[in-house]
Order: structure tokens, then sequence, then C-alpha cells
């Protein structure tokens, strides 16, 4: 990543990071009958054709960070209501306290994989995108590390990628073995509660927030050029009870893994309702710049099969 700006005062140093990206995004889904330009349903977030920016910023001492401000956006084109919609992924600030990393804004909560896979840009959704959990959510947390693992704690709104106030909240806590970066091994065990509200992206699908509570467990295993990963998720919302089981396995392939082949199989059940869905992904890295992606998805649920594209451009400046 690149420094664009040094600035030192009060014995303080600033930069920052920036960067842009844009997407296109298109395919072919039986359901639908036709041509598709969202990569999940129509009402979901994720991907639309768009272009966004990511930026950065940190304050350093003599010790080194102590503060990170984080903003990522995007402008992405709805095709069924045939407008432009805003959409905001980070955008909280990051304190060291010493004793724990504290935040607060739209940030990843203590639950599930998806609180250290970023999952934004790729177009296999995990357990959050899916409808168990959220992507991102607004509130405050707390991240410790310790040598063997870390915990981190949240209390958030429970409404997802938008801000939402119907009394509702949402607490999250996970704990961990292993750092991913030292030990290519990852574990982890979470709890949620709280009265959160039912919504599909931006959509607030009813008025009021419903009872949730939660337990999970993942796990990802990096080694040489595979890579595993599994969420389990299980609980009650709206008196009825659910659990979902997420896993993909990928293998990366050519010098640096510009090329990476992935299955997930999913399968959840809520209520009576339950559900299989099959997905196998091919990702390339054009150049240093460029990723192309396509993805086969069968739903059992909704008798889909849907084949997706994407062309993906993430740009420092």
């Amino acid at each position: 990543m690149l420094v664009l700006l040094k600035a030192s005062y009060a014995g303080a140093e600033y930069s920052y990071m920036a960067y842009l990206e844009a997407q296109t995004v298109g395919g072919y889904s039986e359901a639908e009958h036709g041509a598709v330009f969202h990569s999940m349903h129509k009402d979901d977030a994720m991907q639309k054709s768009g272009v966004g920016f990511d930026y950065i910023g940190r304050l350093a001492g003599e010790s080194g960070d102590y503060g990170v401000m984080a903003v990522q956006g995007r402008l992405a084109y709805d095709d069924a209501d045939k407008k432009i919609e805003p959409q905001l992924y980070n955008a909280y600030f990051k304190y060291k306290a010493g004793f724990a990393d504290l935040w607060a804004g739209h940030n990843r909560i203590a639950m599930g994989i998806s609180s250290y896979l970023d999952s934004h840009a790729q177009l296999m959704p995990d357990l959050a995108m899916l409808g168990f959990g959220y992507d991102r959510d607004w509130g405050i947390g707390a991240l410790r590390d310790f040598e063997r693992g870390d915990l981190s704690i949240s209390a958030s709104s429970g409404s997802g990628m938008g801000l939402f106030t119907r009394g509702n909240y949402l607490f999250a806590s996970r704990i961990s073995k292993g750092i991913l970066s030292r030990d290519n091994y990852n574990v982890g065990f979470s709890a949620a509660y709280g009265r959160v509200l039912e919504v599909m992206g931006y959509e607030l699908m009813m008025p009021h927030p419903v009872r949730y509570h939660a337990v999970g467990a993942d796990f990802t295993c990096l080694r040489d050029n595979l890579e595993n990963r599994l969420d389990i998720i299980a609980g009650q919302k709206m008196g009825e009870g659910f659990y979902a089981l997420w896993w993909r396995f990928g293998v990366s392939l050519y010098e640096e893994g510009r090329l990476k082949a992935e299955v997930q199989p999913v399968f959840w059940k809520t209520g009576a309702d339950r559900n299989i869905q099959g997905y196998f992904g091919i990702s390339y890295q054009l150049n240093g710049d460029l990723t192309l992606r396509t993805m086969y998805v069968y739903d059992d649920a909704f008798n889909d099969d849907r084949v997706m594209m994407q062309l993906y451009w993430y740009h420092r400046l």
C-alpha cells in the first residue's frame, strides 16, 4: 500500500492510503429467466456494478500506530429499481489503547468467520451475507490479542448495512485460538444476543425488532496452496430455531496464487424451511489492479441455476 501524505504535529505522525475501485457484474439466472446484474437477491447489497473508494488514515507515535480511521464505500447500480444506491462498508475509528483495540462506527461485529474474512469484493457469499448475521453493523467494539489467540466483543444496532433505530440492539463476542498469519490456522467460538431488525441490504423488511440469540463455531486453515474455511451457526430468531453450515475450499495456482478455484456448499434450516446451495468459482488476477471472477450457483429452494461474472478493479492512488 502506498503512503500519500505524512504530517507531523504534537509528536504524532499522520499518514493515509487511498484506493479507487470499480466493478461490473452480470450473468444469467434460470429462476429469473434471463440476464441479471446482481450476484445475489436484487435487494442485497452485494454484488452490483459500481464505483467506490477505500481510505485508511493512521495516527502514529514513537511506538507505532495508535489510531486508525477507515472509510470505504460505493455507488452501485440497482438494476431492479433502476437507480444509483450509495453503499457504505467501513466507517469507523479504531484506537489502540494498549489493553485492547477499541473501535466505534460501522465495522465487523464479533461473530463468526465474517469477523475477520473480508468478503466485500467477493462473488461467493459467507453466512453473514446470506442473512445469518451481519457483514457490517453500527456500534462499538473491542479486540484483545493474546499470545495464542484473541478475544473480541461488540455492541451494535443489529440493523446491518443501514442504521435503523427501533429499540434494536445486538451484543456479540468471539474467542479464538491460533494466529492466522503465524500459525496458518484459527478456530473461534461465538455467541450473540439481542433484538434485531430483519433487513436485506438497505431494505427494512419488518418495522419492529425481534428477539435473537445464536452460538457459532468457525475454523480456518491455510496450508501450502490450500484454504479450508468452515462456519457453523445455530440459534433462534422470531421464535423459530435455525442453523446453518458453510464450508469453502480453495486451491491457489500459478505464481503468487493468481489463479484460484473454490467450491462452497451451504446448508441451512429455519423453522420448517431448508435449503442447499452449491457454489463453484474461479478467479484470476490479470494484473496488480484487475481481477476476473466467475461463479456458478445452484440454489435448491429457488430451483435456480445461476452463472455470474465479475470484473473487479482496485487501484492505489
